[in-house]
C-alpha cells in the first residue's frame, strides 16, 4: 500500500513520549495541489496544525521553500517572492493565537537563484520586504546525480561556480542564511563552498542526502562510506548546521511507505540511529536540529511517530544537549524568539 495517506498512518498509534520537551520544528512546507503520486495534495495551516498538535510540545516551526504559490507575472527571478508573501499570511494567522500556542512559520526560508551572483540582491530585498519580521534566508537546492532516474535541480559542480559563490557572499553580507539540499556524494563540494564563505550560515538539509534506492540500492558499504567522509568534512566548517531527519521517503531505501501497517517509533529510532548519532558526533548537539520534513516524509511515518523516534534515540544525551537538538539550535540558527513558555 504505497503512499497510504492519513487513514493509513492512523493504523499505528502510540503514546507521546516526554510530551513536555519544547520543540522547534525547523523544516516543513506548505502547498496546495502537488503531483498525483503524493497523497498530501493540500498541506496548509490546518493540515500542519493537525500534525503539530498531535501531542508533542511544538512551540514554533520554520517554513522551507517548495516552489509553491509563485507569482505568475513579472521578472522570472522575482516570481518566488509570491511564496513568501503567501506564507507570511499563514504565519500571521498562526501568530494571532486563534489556532493554539504553536507559532507556525515563525521563520520563513524562501528561494532566490544564487546563480544570479551580485544581481541576486534585489530579489533578496524583495523577499525581505514581503516578510520583514520572519524572512531569514533562502534554500537553493543543488541536487545533481549522474543517473538519469535521480531527480536533479542543478548542473554538476554549481557550488564551485563563480556566480553561485558571489550570490552566497551577498547572502552573508545581508545577514541571511542558506539552506542546502544536495546528495551525499556532493558533501565535499559543500565543505569547499562553506570554507570559501565562512561568514555565511549554512543549514544542511536531511543529514546530507543519503540515497539507498534505485541505482544506489544494495550499495550501503560504498554509499555510507562516502557519506560519512562527506559529513566529517562539512562538520569541520563551524558555519554549517545539520538537520537530523528527512529520511522517511523512498529514496532512503527503508521501504516504510510500502507497508500495510505503518512503522512505529522503536523501529524508526533503531533504523536511523547510526546516521543520526554519527552526525551528532561530528557536528555536536549545538549544531544539530531534529526536523520533520513534513509532508514529504509523511509518506513513510506519522508526525507523532517520528518525534517519538527522535526522543528514543536521544535518551543518552544530557538535558542541555537534547534541548539544543529539539529546540535551541534551530531557534538560534533561524533567529526565532523564545516561544517555549
Amino acid at each position: 500500500m504505497p503512499f497510504g495517506g492519513n487513514d493509513w498512518l492512523a493504523l499505528t498509534k502510540e503514546p507521546i513520549l516526554e510530551p513536555q520537551i519544547p520543540i522547534c520544528d525547523p523544516h516543513h512546507h506548505f502547498w496546495d495541489v502537488r503531483p498525483a503520486r503524493i497523497p498530501y495534495q493540500r498541506y496548509l495551516l490546518h493540515e500542519l496544525l493537525a500534525d503539530i498538535n498531535s501531542g508533542h510540545n511544538i512551540r514554533s516551526t520554520v517554513f522551507i521553500e517548495t516552489q509553491s504559490m509563485y507569482r505568475t507575472d513579472g521578472p522570472p527571478e522575482m516570481r518566488p517572492v509570491g511564496e513568501v508573501e503567501f506564507v507570511q499570511g499563514l504565519a500571521a494567522a498562526s501568530a494571532s493565537g486563534v489556532y493554539g500556542p504553536a507559532r507556525a512559520a515563525a521563520a520563513i526560508v524562501g528561494y532566490a537563484n544564487l546563480n544570479l551572483g551580485e544581481k541576486v540582491q534585489p530579489v533578496l530585498e524583495a523577499l525581505q520586504a514581503a516578510s520583514p519580521n520572519r524572512f531569514r534566508g533562502i534554500r537553493h537546492t543543488v541536487t545533481w546525480d549522474p543517473h538519469p532516474e535521480i531527480d536533479k535541480r542543478e548542473k554538476q559542480g554549481v557550488l564551485a561556480s563563480p556566480n553561485f559563490r558571489a550570490g552566497g557572499h551577498v547572502l552573508a553580507r545581508m545577514g541571511l542564511s542558506l539552506d542546502a539540499w544536495l546528495y551525499f556524494h556532493q558533501l565535499g563540494e559543500l565543505a569547499a563552498f562553506a570554507k570559501a564563505a565562512p561568514d555565511l550560515t549554512i543549514i544542511l538539509n536531511h543529514i546530507g542526502g543519503v540515497l539507498r534506492d534505485g541505482p544506489y540500492a544494495n550499495r550501503d558499504e560504498e554509499v555510507v562510506g562516502v557519506w560519512r567522509k562527506g559529513i566529517a568534512a562539512v562538520a569541520e566548517c563551524p558555519n554549517v548546521y545539520v538537520k537530523l531527519g528527512g529520511v522517511g521517503q523512498p529514496r532512503t531505501g527503508f521501504g516504510w511507505h510500502a507497508r500495510t501497517q505503518p512503522v512505529g517509533s522503536e523501529e524508526v529510532a533503531a533504523t536511523i540511529a547510526p546516521y543520526m548519532t554519527y552526525c551528532i558526533e561530528q557536528f555536536g548537539p549545538e549544531r544539530c536540529m531534529f526536523e520533520s520534513n513534513f509532508p514529504p516524509d509523511k509518506v513513510g511515518h506519522s508526525y507523532h511517530v517520528v518525534f517519538n523516534a527522535f526522543k528514543r534515540l536521544s535518551k543518552g544525551y544530557s538535558p542541555s544537549e537534547r534541548a539544543a537538538m529539539f529546540h535551541d539550535t534551530a531557534a538560534r540558527a533561524y533567529r526565532i524568539g523564545d516561544v517555549r513558555g
